[in-house]
C-alpha cells in the first residue's frame, strides 16, 4: 500500500510511520519545509498547496497536523493558531486527495467533539457537544468531509489523549508527578478516556485495510474517572497522589484550557472499532501506564 502522510514527525505520525514501513508500505511523507530525504514531498497550504506528483498512484493520505491544543492558555490568538492549523490544512489536503482520486482519506479529529458527556457514553452516533473543542472538531471535520469527493472514503479520527512513552499528556505529567506534585483536578469525578500509543497507531493501520468509512472514537472501552487515572500513574511512578487542585483554582490557572480538557467529563466508546472486531493491546490504564513507563 502507498500511503501519504502529513504531520509524519508528530507524536502520532512517526509512530505510524515505523509501523507501516515494518509491514511493508511504502510511505510520502508531506513535510512543511524543504525536502531532505527519500520520500518526501514539501506542500504548503498557505501558498503552492500539495504538489502535483506528491499524490500518484497513492492508496491513502493521512492528515494528522495540527498545532498541540495543550500547548498554552487558550488566549483568543493562541484559538485561533489552533483552527488555522487544522481548517486550512485540511481543505487543502481534502481537495489534493480529490483532483488526484486518492480512494481514501484518514484525517485526525478529537474525542473533544462530544464537549462534556457528564456521565453518559458517547459513541461515533452522537451529535456534537459543547464548547470551543467541540466547534473546532466540527469544523475541522467537516474540512475533510466536505472538500474530500464523494467518491473518497473518508474517516475521521476521534482520538482520545494519548498514553506514549515520550511527549503527549504523560510527557507534561511525569515530571510534576516525580516532584510530588501530582494529584487530582476538580471533584475528580469527571469521566477521562484514553489510547495507548500502540493502540491509536493499530487502530490506524487496521482502519487504512478496511472499508469503514466516518467518525471513529479512538480510545479504549475503558474510560475511568479522573481520580483513578491519577492514583493510577502515581503507583506507575511510585510517587504519592495528595495533592488536589479545586476545580476554581484550575480554572483561575487554565482557564478554557482546563475546563475542556480536564475538568469536562468524557466518557467515549469505541464502539465502531469494537463491532469491528478490533480488539486492544492496552485495554486498561494500567497495562498502558506500564508500557509507557518501562521505556
Amino acid at each position: 500500500m502507498q500511503v501519504a502522510i502529513a504531520g509524519s514527525s508528530g507524536l502520532i505520525g512517526s509512530a505510524l510511520v515505523t509501523a507501516l514501513e515494518s509491514a511493508g508500505h511504502s510511505v510520502r511523507r508531506l513535510v512543511r519545509r524543504e525536502v531532505s530525504g527519500p520520500g518526501e514531498y514539501s506542500w504548503d497550504p498557505e501558498t503552492f498547496g500539495v504538489p502535483d506528483d506528491a499524490l500518484d498512484g497513492v492508496d491513502a493520505v493521512v492528515s494528522l497536523g495540527g498545532v498541540g491544543v495543550g500547548d498554552q492558555r487558550w488566549t483568543g490568538r493562541f484559538k485561533q493558531e489552533l483552527r488555522d492549523s487544522r481548517i486550512t490544512p485540511t481543505t487543502v489536503l481534502a481537495e489534493a486527495v480529490r483532483d488526484a482520486g486518492v480512494p481514501t482519506l484518514i484525517s485526525a479529529s478529537a474525542t473533544g467533539f462530544y464537549g462534556d458527556t457528564g456521565p453518559r457514553v458517547a459513541t461515533e452516533t452522537d451529535g456534537p457537544g459543547a464548547g470551543f473543542l467541540a466547534d473546532l472538531t466540527c469544523d475541522w471535520e467537516a474540512a475533510a468531509t466536505d472538500d474530500a469527493g464523494p467518491d473518497t472514503r473518508v474517516v475521521l479520527l476521534r482520538t482520545a489523549p494519548v498514553i506514549a512513552p515520550h511527549g503527549g499528556l504523560l510527557g507534561r505529567l511525569r515530571p510534576l508527578f516525580r516532584l510530588g506534585l501530582g494529584g487530582s483536578i476538580g471533584n475528580g469525578r469527571q469521566y477521562f478516556s484514553w489510547i495507548s500509543l500502540v493502540d491509536e497507531v493499530r487502530a490506524i493501520e487496521f482502519l487504512l485495510d478496511s472499508t469503514i468509512a466516518g467518525p471513529v472514537n479512538l480510545c479504549t472501552p475503558a474510560a475511568i474517572h479522573f481520580a483513578t487515572f491519577v492514583d493510577a500513574l502515581g503507583r506507575s511512578l511510585h510517587r504519592p497522589t495528595l495533592l488536589g487542585v479545586p476545580r476554581f483554582a484550575a480554572r483561575a490557572v487554565g482557564g478554557d484550557m482546563i475546563e475542556e480538557m480536564v475538568l469536562f467529563s468524557q466518557r467515549v466508546a469505541p464502539g465502531v472499532l469494537t463491532d469491528n472486531g478490533f480488539t486492544f493491546t492496552h485495554p486498561t490504564i494500567a497495562e498502558a501506564l506500564e508500557y509507557a513507563n518501562a521505556r
